[in-house]
């Protein structure tokens, strides 16, 4: 800018040499420039405020959508985890059904409280848009399988998994850890291999085989890290410890449960489990 007003002041100077202007117009053009340059000069200060205001602008809307991509990440964690107890629950009431339809009128009164209890099931299910096949992580086959054919859709990784969901849903827990071994033997590195390592851990756990259980929940926390069920291998480590005797494990677990994923399902249970081992 000062360049331009040198400038211009030669070529003034220059019109006063040649004899076209007097040394009062001089003057006069020079003060107007001189208004003229100040005038411009301020605009592109205002014009750098606006700038720097519309990058803060930016930086906060970018930050806003961090936050709220983080908040539906953990939300869909959450559910994920809901959905996977509620289809544990579905299995053991389905079981239940089946062990009172032998058992003769004298169950009816307990037939009735399960059936209730499954039409609330359903009702969770339908609301969270759970199906028998969802996501390939139901059974796509039972009492033997679907004679050879695959079910319309799915992929053989979603098959395989969903036959050893379906085993561990009837109690089988070692044929069930057999399959989701052999599917992580095929498919180590798939959307569904972490969950395939949670349901081995949950296998031991159900069976009470706490310290086997506690070392396949570790496989889950280190092969996943990145995986949505490394919150609840933590906590189901933590209520291991706790099974074992071993309460000083226990809460250290629980506790950083709450301090590394403060806003998950995982968190608000161990926090009434650390109320409980006081």
């Amino acid at each position: 800018m000062r360049k331009l007003v040198l400038l211009l002041f030669v070529l003034v100077g220059l019109a006063g040499v040649s004899g076209c202007a007097t040394s009062k117009d001089l003057r006069r053009v020079q003060g107007d420039l001189l208004t003229r340059i100040e005038a411009t000069e301020q605009k592109i200060a205002a014009l750098d405020q606006t700038d720097q205001s519309i990058k803060g602008d930016a930086r906060t809307v970018a930050e806003s959508v961090t936050l709220l991509q983080k908040r539906q990440a953990e939300t869909g964690a959450d559910l994920t985890e809901a959905k996977d107890q509620i289809r544990q629950i579905r299995g053991l009431v389905d079981g239940m059904k089946k062990d009172l339809s032998s058992g003769g009128g004298r169950q009816d009164e307990m037939k009735e409280k399960v059936d209730a209890l499954s039409s609330k099931i359903q009702f969770l299910e339908n609301y969270l848009g759970i199906s028998k096949k969802d996501d390939g992580k139901e059974a796509v086959h039972r009492n033997g399988g679907n004679n050879g054919k695959e079910t319309k859709g799915k992929s053989d990784r979603e098959i395989l998994y969903g036959a050893a969901y379906a085993t561990l849903k009837e109690g089988k827990y070692e044929k069930s850890r057999a399959e989701f071994q052999n599917f992580l033997k095929k498919y180590p590195r798939t959307e569904l291999s972490d969950n395939a390592q949670f349901w081995i851990g949950e296998s031991y756990f159900s069976e009470g085989k706490f310290e086997k259980a506690i070392l396949e929940y570790e496989k889950v926390i280190k092969n996943y890290p990145e995986g949505d069920k490394v919150p609840p291998s933590f906590l189901k480590q933590g209520l291991a410890f706790a099974q074992l005797g071993d309460k000083t494990s226990a809460r250290m677990i629980l506790q950083q449960i709450i301090k590394d994923y403060p806003n998950t399902s995982s968190a608000r249970t161990a926090r009434t489990k650390l109320n409980e081992l006081k």
